[in-house]
Order: structure tokens, then sequence, then C-alpha cells
């Protein structure tokens, strides 16, 4: 049976990422990219948020026995496998893993224009998956 309470206290967290992601999506790309408080705090967020996403869904994987996830990548795309995400969805989040670790590991070459798109473009992606994952509650 899927713990609960681990699930509610990622999206706990995963809501109060957001909601930081939110306001960082506010500033133009000039001040985006030249002050170091927000892009670095979109960073930071954004790479909190997509870990949320990624250990739900490890979760749910482990205690229905799906197959297990070799990346991190394949989490979504064994949740849209075993109908938990649509393929449209899976296709959206899958890109998400691999930023994932470009934000951990490629940091020295992150290019914050991209990071921007992603806050611009993914915050909805993000909250449509948290809402599937609410119904695990």
């Amino acid at each position: 049976m899927v713990k609960k309470a681990i699930v509610a206290a990622r999206l706990e967290r995963l809501r109060e990422y957001l909601q930081t992601l939110h306001a960082v999506e506010e500033f133009d790309l000039e001040r985006f990219t030249t002050d170091p408080f927000i892009h670095g705090a979109a960073e930071r967020y954004l790479h909190l948020a997509i870990e949320c996403l990624l250990d739900i869904g490890n979760h749910i994987i482990a205690d229905r026995g799906f197959r297990k996830p070799e990346t991190y990548g394949e989490v979504f795309e064994i949740l849209a496998e075993e109908g938990v995400i649509s393929p449209e969805l899976m296709s959206e989040l899958v890109g998400m893993a691999a930023f994932r670790n470009v934000l951990v590991h490629d940091y020295l070459k992150l290019d914050l224009e991209k990071v921007r798109q992603v806050v611009r473009d993914k915050l909805k992606v993000f909250e449509s998956l948290a809402g599937i994952y609410s119904g695990f509650l």
C-alpha cells in the first residue's frame, strides 16, 4: 500500500517549491539571467520539485510492484506504461529527469535561458502530475 504520509509530505513540499517558482516566473529574461538570487532560486527549486516528482513516482512504482526503473527518465515511462499517467504527460516529463541531471551535475555549463524556459513552460506539467499523485492519498 502506498504510504500516504510519504506522498503527502512530498506533495506539500512540491507545492511550496512551485509557489516560489511561480514568483520567479514573473521576472523578465534580463533580470532573471543577471540576478543570481533569482536564477539561483529557480535552479534550486526546479531541482527540488523534480526530485519530489521522482520520489513519489518511485514510491508508487515500488508499492505497485512495477518494473524497477534504471534511470530517472524511466520513472515517468513506467508510470505511463502502467496507466498511472498519460503518454502525453510522460513525454512532457521525461526531459525533466534529464534536466534534473543537468541541474545537479552540469551546473557549471547551465544555460540560464533554458532554466527560465523550463520555469515558464513546465510548472503546469508539474502541477498536473501533482494532481495525479494526490489521488494516492
